[in-house]
């Protein structure tokens, strides 16, 4: 990494780098550092080599840009976020990847954002999300477009956020796990299969609710549309199907439209699906559901033999 510059701009409002790009004289700069257009740095940021900060950007103080990140344009990044730190890895990688952020990401306190594991590959955010309060995104996730990552959020290796999906506070996901579009996930949900597009899940249990309907409405999901989607989720949930004839059926009765997604979802799927409650809370009423080491099994999804 190539020594650090102390830029010292005469005052705050200055120019310094780039038409209207403000430097506080505190901040420490990286001579190789790429400042944008309009840019404002405050107090103790540190900008360190090998680092693109795009036009309009804003890093409140003490923000620290690790060298390998990208910020696009009018990105607000707020005190003590630290973006592109190395991966948190046994196998520390000699040459880690990059961190790449899109456009018109709000990025709270304290958030962290680590670079991916393996030279070439990258940990991505895209556009307009919101990274709440000391959420934390690990290597190699790829988090899409109009997201919310409410306080505390713990995305582990390789976990994937779909476009405007929505995880409360404290959501823990564990490494490789998927979250589709517009889901939205509920306050302490520990997350360890996929979740699908457009659901609903519950913070206490970790299992699906549901639709997602307020979000899809406020997505401008038509009446239509919304209904196409609840016969896709009786089948996945409600028809008693085994695995390969729920996705044989979604492929067949849903081929087009937003519902087509969920079949494009499941037959990716790696590490299974969350359940639904409703069923996890017929076999409760059945008495057979199991309890081990004092918390309950939600029965399994039907399975291909």
């Amino acid at each position: 990494m190539e020594p650090l510059l102390r830029l010292h701009a005469p005052n705050f409002e200055e120019e310094a780098v780039g038409d209207q790009t403000e430097i506080h004289p505190t901040a420490v700069i990286s001579r190789s550092a790429a400042i944008g257009r309009g840019v404002s740095i405050g107090p103790f940021v540190v900008v360190e080599g090998d680092t693109i900060i795009g036009d309009g950007c804003r890093l409140e103080a003490r923000v620290v840009i690790k060298e390998g990140t990208v910020l696009g344009p009018n990105n607000h990044v707020f005190e003590g976020a630290v973006l592109g730190g190395l991966p948190q890895h046994v196998h520390m990688p000699k040459n880690p990847g990059r961190v790449i952020i899109g456009s018109g990401n709000v990025i709270r306190e304290n958030v962290t954002i680590h670079r991916a594991l393996q030279e070439g590959q990258a940990t991505i955010v895209g556009d307009n999300n919101l990274l709440m309060v000391n959420s934390h995104v690990a290597h190699d996730c790829q988090i899409g477009s109009g997201c919310i990552l409410a306080n505390n959020v713990m995305l582990a290796g390789h976990v994937t956020v779909g476009d405007r999906a929505y995880l409360s506070g404290a959501v823990a996901v564990h490494q490789f796990c998927r979250i589709g579009p517009l889901a939205m996930v509920g306050g302490h949900a520990r997350v360890g299969k996929d979740i699908p597009p457009y659901v609903t899940v519950d913070g206490f249990t970790t299992l699906v609710a549901g639709l997602n309907v307020i979000g899809l409405r406020r997505a401008g999901f038509s009446v239509q549309q919304i209904q196409q989607l609840k016969e896709a989720y009786r089948v996945i949930y409600r028809s008693g199907l085994p695995w390969k004839e729920i996705l044989e059926t979604l492929r067949t009765r849903f081929a087009e439209g937003p519902a087509a997604l969920f079949y494009e979802f499941l037959a990716s799927t790696k590490r299974g699906i969350t359940p639904e409650r409703h069923r996890f809370q017929m076999w409760l009423t059945d008495g057979q559901a199991s309890v081990a080491n004092g918390e309950f099994s939600p029965p399994p999804l039907a399975e291909a033999s």
